[in-house]
């Protein structure tokens, strides 16, 4: 063990010391370099970079690029948003650019660097970057990840390519198929390493790794630092370069933190309401499972609010759908798992709110860096339950920091709009010999898919698509596709049942 000294991101006269084996040499705080041409790339590079209107670099790109442009290798450290993909990419494209070649050949075009990703959205982002950047070079780039047909790829990757970016299941079905080698690769990146140790790819990793030549050059990038992340560094780095722009776990400065104490029934009144009185046009909300994620989504959506949804279930087309329509504003309201918390990358996103905070504090770190991304200004705002607020001091140990608690608001008015009531507590309607619907305390759901409920004793709404013989109005205060029509007409339960499917079987 060797005693290592670690200097704080802003140059302060604070130093930091940490043990730690196989440690990175210190790293000395330069001046940054004010343009991207005093880095000495390439003068293709340099062009694809001017041309995406970047000139200055951020610190983490402006300490790592010399670094791995030597060919050291690179213990990154940096919150979300700051310029990590660039960081690596720039350098690794400029010194692969001396063996660009237009060949058609596949054999000309080996896999020379690996970069490691563990979500598909974060594939996926960091392929276009590398492919704006290799707009001039010749190099040939392309990504493969799980949930999509692999023959597709196949045919791509046979091709040969320079740069492949790749989750780590996929890349080894391809390598399983004899699609692709790695006996060539010179640069290896590892991003969002932490992610990687949270998600159980560690197995997968040492299978890469044991395939891979033993002299290469290594990067392993991550927002958040632990003792497992240093283990892994100590096997697969050489003496590598410490780099860390911020206080390691911590957010960006310019994301604003706030937070509001409420029951669990209440936090999806309390959600419509900060949207609707704060005017919010783009928000991003994390649940932690992919049940809540579709629920809270559907009730949003009931609520009057243009949303969609991203969850691990999802198929990858729907969940790019899904992005893409939220980045073009077509939807408001993004609701997500963690998947979504790597790897998206949508410009100058202003909020994005926690309706349930993480298990695991680091991941707060990663939900909210979604916003204040490259010195923009972001609001996370978190939803706290009384039984989550083990989680929420959790976190603010991680973040050395305390969150600013907010005073509820009085949204008493929108009542309405909470959970059913238990079906113990609701009363029944009086009946005569038939299965009469209840009185309308709270919209009565029939139907597991919410098609069919019951707004008074005299009606029952289901789907515009089931067309009731007698339609009498339209329910104005719900989705337009929603109709209703006299409880008359349907009076027994399972008529209203097989209405509501036979409306979604169309």
């Amino acid at each position: 063990m060797q005693e290592n000294q670690e200097i704080t991101p802003q140059g302060a006269d604070k130093v930091e010391t940490h043990a730690m084996s196989n440690a990175p040499s210190a790293l000395p705080l330069a001046p940054s370099p004010v343009r991207f041409v005093d880095l000495g790339l390439a003068e293709p590079i340099i062009r694809a970079v001017l041309e995406k209107g970047y000139t200055i670099p951020t610190p983490i790109q402006a300490k790592a690029i010399p670094i791995v442009v030597d060919g050291k290798d690179v213990l990154g450290g940096a919150q979300t948003g700051t310029g990590k993909t660039a960081a690596f990419t720039l350098p690794i494209l400029h010194r692969l650019l001396p063996k660009a070649n237009s060949s058609p050949s596949p054999a000309r075009h080996p896999v020379r660097a690996l970069i490691l990703s563990p979500t598909r959205e974060l594939a996926i982002q960091i392929q276009e970057n590398v492919e704006a950047y290799c707009k001039y070079t010749g190099l040939k780039s392309t990504v493969v990840f799980g949930g999509v047909d692999i023959k597709e790829q196949r045919a791509i990757v046979r091709a040969g390519v320079e740069i492949l970016i790749a989750t780590p299941g996929r890349l080894l079905d391809h390598i399983e198929q004899k699609n692709l080698s790695l006996n060539q690769v010179e640069v290896l990146v590892l991003d969002e390493a932490d992610r990687m140790l949270d998600m159980g790819f560690i197995p997968d990793i040492k299978r890469i790794l044991a395939m891979l030549p033993k002299e290469r050059q290594s990067l392993l990038f991550s927002a958040t630092f632990s003792n497992e992340i240093k283990k892994l560094a100590d096997e697969m780095l050489k003496s590598p370069v410490l780099i860390e722009v911020a206080r390691r776990n911590t957010a960006a400065e310019t994301v604003d933190q706030s937070c509001y104490m409420v029951r669990e029934d209440q936090k999806r009144i309390l959600l419509g309401h900060l949207i609707r009185t704060h005017n919010m046009t783009q928000v991003l909300v994390f649940c932690r499972r992919k049940m809540d994620v579709g629920r809270l989504a559907s009730a949003l959506e009931r609520d009057g609010f243009k949303t969609g949804a991203i969850h691990g279930d999802k198929t990858q087309d729907a969940r790019m759908v899904a992005l893409d329509e939220f980045k073009a504003g077509k939807i408001n309201i993004l609701v997500a798992t963690d998947v979504a918390a790597r790897g998206i990358d949508i410009v100058e996103l202003p909020v994005v709110v926690n309706f349930e905070l993480p298990y695991v504090a680091e991941d707060y770190v990663h939900r909210i860096g979604r916003t204040g991304r490259a010195g923009a200004s972001g609001q996370a705002i978190s939803l706290v339950a009384p039984e989550d607020e083990k989680l929420l001091a959790d976190i603010e140990k991680l973040l050395k920091k305390a969150v600013r608690r907010e005073a509820l608001p009085d949204f008493s008015g929108r009542a309405e709009r909470s959970p059913r009531t238990p079906r113990a507590e609701r009363p029944r309607a009086e009946t005569s010999g038939q299965n009469v619907l209840p009185p309308p305390t709270q919209p009565r759901r029939y139907a597991r898919d919410e098609s069919a409920y019951a707004l008074n004793p005299d009606q029952v709404v289901v789907p515009r698509k089931f067309n009731g013989p007698r339609v009498r109005e339209v329910a104005a205060l719900l989705k337009p596709k929603v109709t209703a029509i006299p409880a008359a007409q349907i009076t027994p339960r399972a008529a209203v049942v097989e209405a509501a499917h036979e409306a979604t079987r169309v």
